[in-house]
């Protein structure tokens, strides 16, 4: 399907991180620990050493190299340009004052969250299985949009944990309406630890993979069309020729976490990362 014929596309675009129209809020509010995935620590609220002057990431070309693979995982959903642009009206200067710093930092931290159920709801509203609940996700969206344009003190008193496990429900209801009618199904394995498993021959097609730990896990050539992968741990997965392409309320996070190849098939939205390329 092209983009100008996705009714989904549009809200997509959207939540795609915009940084030229942000202030480096990812590289600044959140804390890092030293891991795998990043090379150093970082206390939240403080700037990454390798964010320049002009809020842009001083070694961006060479962050995997470098051992900074998670801030090439990490995705805002356009939740850090509309903190700067929206919230704070192009004014989120974090740098010279330290009471708006921690203000910016608070009002991201929930828009992120905003602009995660924003992306998870625009999904299930695409799914033409989930049209007997096409009015309450359209209310659930439409709402959770109107939260993201209020002013900070707004913002910070939105109950997040709330808002999702409202849209959890709903959510839960489309992954139902969308796997029903596909025959045989994957078992429900929802929240399973399959790390480093080899799923291969597993009967995963419409399966019930939501919030599973598939760190490692072998899914080469695996069909996972209808599959729910909402939440799921697809770190350092396997998915070289896998067909991702019918795969429920997947995120671009996933994705980059994830081991694909040119043969691996992902839903409208997603593109394969540039570093699948260099496997």
């Amino acid at each position: 399907m092209t983009a100008a014929a996705d009714p989904a596309a549009d809200a997509r675009a959207r939540l795609r991180a915009d940084c030229a129209r942000c202030a480096g809020l990812c590289c600044v509010a959140p804390a890092f620990a030293a891991s795998a995935d990043f090379a150093i620590d970082k206390p939240a609220g403080h700037a990454c050493p390798h964010l320049a002057g002009d809020d842009r990431c001083g070694i961006h070309a060479q962050l995997r190299e470098r051992g900074f693979p998670g801030c090439t995982v990490f995705d805002c959903f356009g939740a850090g340009q509309q903190t700067v642009q929206v919230t704070f009206g192009g004014a989120a200067d974090w740098r010279a004052d330290r009471e708006r710093a921690a203000a910016v930092f608070a009002a991201f931290g929930v828009q992120r969250q905003l602009h995660e159920l924003l992306w998870y709801l625009t999904e299930a509203l695409a799914l033409a299985e989930a049209a007997p609940l096409r009015r309450e996700l359209a209310a659930a969206r439409d709402r959770t949009e109107a939260l993201t344009a209020g002013a900070p003190p707004e913002l910070a008193a939105v109950d997040t944990a709330a808002l999702r496990q409202e849209a959890g429900a709903l959510l839960t209801s489309v992954s139902e309406l969308a796997r029903s009618g596909v025959r045989p199904r994957g078992r429900d394995r929802r929240g399973a630890d399959l790390v480093g498993a080899d799923l291969r021959r597993t009967r995963l097609r419409a399966a019930g993979l939501r919030g599973a730990y598939l760190i490692g896990a072998d899914l080469r050539g695996t069909d996972l069309h209808r599959t729910d992968l909402l939440g799921a741990d697809l770190r350092a997965a396997d998915v070289r020729g896998a067909d991702l392409s019918g795969a429920l309320f997947l995120t671009r996070p996933q994705v980059a976490a994830a081991r694909g190849d040119a043969a691996t098939r992902l839903p409208a939205g997603l593109e394969h990362p540039p570093h699948w390329g260099s496997r």
